[in-house]
Order: structure tokens, then C-alpha cells, then sequence
């Protein structure tokens, strides 16, 4: 009787990756991502009227601005979407064409927040002036800042199809920054709901 190999019952060769364990486990990412962000709309919608004798909404925010910056994002969840289309079409080319607009759509979105910002610290409106200002900024930067990391995932996978194409690894995370870039836009429809057009009737 032949002796068995040592290690040879004792684990499988070949590919170790589960069917799908990328996507649940960024699921599972994106739920804890959205109680952050469940926290951070409670603590504004206590302290959101919480002026300190200071400037409120209605005095600081500029609707038109917020209006475009949102069309920014919006636009780039879209042209991301045409991403998505040419990739499962393996157009390579195509593909990077629409992620680099939807980076533009990104890298335009995050420059109109930091002018906003920096508009508010100018007039006196820093997080320290009130706690609607202190829940505002914390709400609103934690956004930004998302899309800031979204923006620098998206110039790292560019640069891995370039290299490598759409072999089934970036395609993998391809569909995880979609998921992740839509979820920016939705909560995003609620900041700019909850807190610029609420803030502005103030």
C-alpha cells in the first residue's frame, strides 16, 4: 500500500481564492462604511442648529455651487458606468477613456469642496465657531476625503489595466470601486439634501 506524500491530504493546490469572497467581504466594508456615515447625520442632526450666536446655513451656503459640484459627482457615477459597459465589451481602451473622465469628474468635485472650504474658514466659519460648523465640516470632509481615497484607487487600477488589462483580478476591482463610487453618490444625495438644501430654509 503506497504511503501517503506528507502534506499531500493536508491541504487543496490551486487557486485558493473563493467565488465571489472579494465582493462579499467589500459588501460587508460598505455596510460598516454606511454606519459611519449614519453616525456622522445623527450627530449633525442634533447639532445642526446648534449656531453659537454665529452664521447658520442660510447665511453661508451658496446653493448654485453645491448644485454644480453635486452634477460633478453625478456625472461621474455615470461615465463610470460606461466603464463598466466597455469592460464587460473587453475594450481596454474604451474602458480607460471613461475611467480617466470619471477621474476628472472626481478630481473637479473634490476642487469646488476645498474652494468651499476654504471660502467658509476665510469669512470666519471654522469647524470651532459652532457646533453646526464643527458637525458640518466632520460630516462633509469625511465625504471628501472618501472620494479623495476613491480618486487614488481609480489612477491605481488605471495604471494595473494599462499593465496588465482587464485580466479577471482588475476586473474584480473594478466592480468594488464601482460599488464603492456609487455609494459616494448616494450618500452624497443625502448631504446635499439633508444639509445644504434643509440648512439653506433654516
Amino acid at each position: 500500500m503506497e504511503a501517503p506524500t506528507p502534506g499531500r491530504d493536508f491541504y487543496v493546490r490551486g487557486e485558493h481564492h473563493p467565488e465571489n469572497g472579494t465582493l462579499l467581504g467589500f459588501w460587508l466594508y460598505l455596510m460598516s462604511d454606511c454606519l459611519v456615515f449614519a453616525v456622522l447625520f445623527a450627530c449633525y442632526g442634533v447639532l445642526g442648529r446648534s449656531y453659537a450666536a454665529g452664521p447658520s446655513g442660510a447665511d453661508l451656503f451658496d446653493l448654485k455651487l453645491v448644485a454644480i459640484n453635486t452634477g460633478f459627482l453625478l456625472a461621474s457615477s455615470i461615465t463610470y458606468g460606461f466603464a463598466m459597459l466597455e469592460m464587460q465589451q473587453n475594450h481596454k481602451g474604451t474602458t480607460l477613456f471613461w475611467l480617466f473622465v470619471t477621474g476628472c469628474f472626481g478630481a473637479s468635485f473634490l476642487a469646488l469642496e476645498l474652494y468651499e472650504f476654504w471660502h467658509l474658514i476665510h469669512e470666519g466659519a471654522t469647524p470651532q465657531r459652532s457646533a453646526f460648523l464643527s458637525s458640518f465640516f466632520t460630516l462633509v470632509g469625511t465625504h471628501g476625503l472618501h472620494v479623495t481615497f476613491g480618486c487614488v484607487w481609480l489612477v491605481t487600477l488605471m495604471v494595473q489595466v494599462v499593465k496588465h488589462g482587464l485580466i479577471p483580478a482588475n476586473r474584480r476591482r473594478l466592480i468594488c470601486l464601482s460599488m464603492f463610487w456609487h455609494f459616494l453618490d448616494v450618500v452624497w444625495i443625502g448631504v446635499f439634501t439633508f444639509v445644504y438644501l434643509m440648512g439653506s430654509l433654516a
